[in-house]
């Protein structure tokens, strides 16, 4: 549609604009980009599947993916904090709030003046995501919440959190359940910032609750519900980082096919060269299989289809994709690419992360293989 069109390409403008000439200096530093987060508020960017009634831009996962990918393609970190905030943060509060909660937790987090984050890793548990060990105990009208999660995006800039804990050890996973807390807040307190390979203008730390106290109504959705609302999560949140790898793939093969138009070699620009060819054509492939695997999973999840496939798909293609590229990049720009002067180096640290958080490449060949045998057994 025409609406995505032109949400895609006033993406990629501000990208070129406003993104691509801060992302070596933002990753270098490690600065949070505020500014860019504001102004991408502004353009609706920060709360794109809520209804322009609470404060969002009211548009579908489609058009969220489309963003994603454009604004990855200028600066990965600034991609992640986008995707934290509306597919972990947002998401499961959008499905599962009441009016109230969407109205207290969401509408001040649609202008990119506020970011949330999402606490379900824990230092133990990594992928194992219904081993949680934080608990959730009820004293009087309030919840008591003990734990440290690991891994937080968005920690050290949030405001506000998505917190998973054991309300009942004996139920296991079914046990979990999911709660709103505001940051700061008393009994939490943040670890110190993770120094990263990539995405090092996002903040990564640990989140620790030490009888960290928030009234009864701060539980998101059922008691007990907890991972049910943390799977359906990243069922969706995979999508926008399958689209936050595409943009890193992506920015990889426009960094190796402009240098190889302008760098000569045996008396040509090595783009005349059938070795380079291959490898761009290669590039070109992964991209634009995964493109399409991952605007499928937007589409079904837009459908109200069963898309859990197919985003772990995505995902797996996408991240995959950009790993293989990047490393494609460095190797067509052989020593400029592995200096910092040049953004090869820095797709190439960026890409890896897409294997491993929301799942890891191995989770999502289970979560595939699980599906693809569901089908086969009905």
């Amino acid at each position: 549609p025409e609406t995505h069109q032109i949400l895609r390409q006033t993406c990629r403008d501000y990208a070129d604009r406003e993104l691509m000439p801060i992302a070596a200096k933002l990753d270098k530093e490690h600065s949070y980009p505020a500014k860019q987060v504001t102004e991408l508020g502004a353009m609706g960017v920060m709360a794109m599947e809520v209804s322009e009634e609470l404060g969002g831009a009211g548009m579908d996962y489609l058009a969220y993916s489309l963003a994603m990918e454009e604004i990855s393609r200028g600066c990965a970190s600034t991609g992640v904090v986008v995707s934290a905030n509306n597919s972990l943060y947002i998401g499961p509060i959008l499905k599962f709030g009441t009016e109230e909660q969407k109205r207290q937790w969401i509408t001040p987090f649609t202008s990119g003046e506020k970011v949330g984050c999402f606490a379900l890793s824990e230092p133990g548990n990594g992928s194992d995501a219904g081993a949680a060990s934080t608990t959730a105990c009820q004293e009087g009208d309030e919840w008591v919440l003990n734990g440290t999660k690991a891994w937080i995006t968005n920690s050290w800039d949030a405001s506000a959190t998505v917190v998973f804990a054991t309300t009942d050890k004996k139920l296991k996973h079914k046990g979990i359940s999911a709660f709103l807390i505001p940051m700061p807040h008393p009994g939490l307190s943040l670890g110190k910032k993770e120094d990263k390979l990539g995405i090092r203008a996002s903040s990564t730390a640990n989140i620790i609750l030490e009888d960290c106290r928030i009234p009864l109504s701060n539980m998101l959705g059922p008691r007990g519900a907890g991972f049910k609302i943390a799977m359906q999560t990243l069922d969706s949140g995979r999508i926008g980082i399958a689209a936050q790898a595409l943009g890193i793939a992506q920015a990889s093969l426009d960094c190796a096919a402009d240098y190889a138009h302008k760098r000569s070699a045996f008396g040509a620009p090595i783009s005349k060269l059938q070795a380079i060819q291959f490898k761009l054509a290669d590039m070109a492939v992964a991209i634009e299989s995964a493109r399409l695997l991952t605007w499928k999973a937007a589409l079904l999840r837009d459908s109200k289809k069963p898309f859990t496939k197919e985003a772990a798909m995505a995902k797996l293609a996408a991240s995959e994709a950009a790993t293989f590229c990047s490393h494609q990049a460095i190797q067509v720009l052989g020593g400029m690419g592995y200096v910092s002067d040049m953004p090869a180096e820095r797709h190439y640290r960026d890409a890896r992360i897409t294997e491993i958080y929301e799942g890891t490449s191995e989770i999502q060949r289970l979560v595939i293989a699980g599906q693809l045998l569901k089908q086969y057994q009905s």
